[in-house]
């Protein structure tokens, strides 16, 4: 087991995960990782510790951020998402390129989020430069958080930094939600804390009749996080065009997010086994294929919930500026 690192080993490069911070006991916790446990981790949440061990310490967060070099990078790249939509995937093909070190879900960011905007202020911008880390000074670290950490996006993404934002359709949202147990079961227990963040903003949805009608509100609030960051450079990116092309989109996110890349290695990556397998639980066999056949059974199945809900969105934009412009961006991508 290795000893705990020094405040000034944390920032040598990503070799220590900050994988969670806790503002009131002033303590962060570090975690030992290597570049293929990064890459062989979907979730860098506390489900990281729930199939092998890891070395890990924890530290005062005081003198990690005393220890930040003057010259910290925070030139990180970001993926935020309404969940459900692929982001694992494009987060491990993208990591498949050279000097690009793939961060998903690290607990770091929810932690945070149970914070108001002026203690957190105190936190982000030092963890800003801890996830700017790479274990190479050419490369580029690509942060993919979780779905509700796009409430405090704004936040997070520094000034002039590209950040891309995955969703889908409602309808095709609202299919695959219902497709699976697992997703339902998340839906559920949501549901109330979604309600919350949707009235917050200005968003105000009637008491659901469905599961369809919780997954709706599901995507509308997701949806209306995202739409509510400001002033930072954003790309939005519907995941079932994505795949429709997934050589040219990982070409178009490359590209958008500085990457150097040929086309042959980008096909190479976007036709190779991580797309033939379930991101998130690699043991699993998954495709484009395989989902466009589960969405279709689940639209059918639920076709009548779906249509109402969709209407109840329609109906609940005529006050929502927000859920309007997320309505209005879905169908303008036809």
């Amino acid at each position: 087991m290795s000893s705990a690192p020094t405040p000034q080993e944390i920032w040598k490069d990503a070799r220590w995960l900050v994988q969670a911070v806790d503002p009131n006991a002033g303590l962060l916790r570090a975690v030992e990782m290597t570049d293929e446990s990064y890459r062989e981790a979907s979730f860098l949440d506390d489900r990281m510790f729930q199939h092998q061990p890891r070395t890990s310490h924890l530290l005062k967060w005081r003198e990690v951020a005393d220890a930040m070099p003057a010259d910290a990078r925070r030139d990180a790249r970001w993926i935020f998402h309404i969940s459900h939509v692929g982001s694992t995937l494009i987060s491990r093909l993208l990591g498949e390129l050279d000097g690009v070190l793939s961060i998903r879900e690290p607990r770091a960011f929810r932690d945070l989020t149970f914070f108001p905007p002026e203690v957190r202020g105190q936190f982000v911008p030092t963890v800003q430069a801890l996830f700017s880390r790479t274990f190479g000074e050419s490369g580029a670290a690509l942060v993919k958080t979780t779905s509700f950490i796009s409430e405090i996006a704004t936040e997070l993404i520094p000034p002039g930094q590209p950040a891309l934002f995955l969703y889908t359709k409602p309808r095709s949202f609202m299919a695959g939600i219902l497709s699976g147990e697992n997703s339902r079961k998340e839906l559920a227990a949501r549901s109330m804390m979604r309600s919350k963040r949707l009235a917050e903003r200005g968003a105000h949805l009637p008491a659901p009749l469905s599961e369809a009608d919780m997954a709706a509100a599901a995507w509308a609030c997701e949806m209306i996080a995202l739409e509510a960051t400001e002033d930072r450079v954003v790309r939005w990116a519907d995941f079932d065009r994505t795949l429709d092309d997934l050589p040219g989109s990982l070409r178009n996110f490359a590209d958008f997010f500085g990457f150097e890349a040929s086309d042959e290695r980008l096909r190479e990556i976007a036709t190779g086994p991580l797309t033939r397998r379930y991101s998130k639980a690699m043991g699993h066999e998954f495709s484009a294929g395989l989902r466009s056949e589960i969405l279709a059974e689940a639209g059918r199945r639920f076709r009548a919930d779906i249509d109402a809900a969709l209407a109840m969105l329609e109906r609940a934009a005529e006050t929502a500026p927000l859920l309007r412009r997320a309505l209005d961006r879905a169908e303008a991508e036809g």
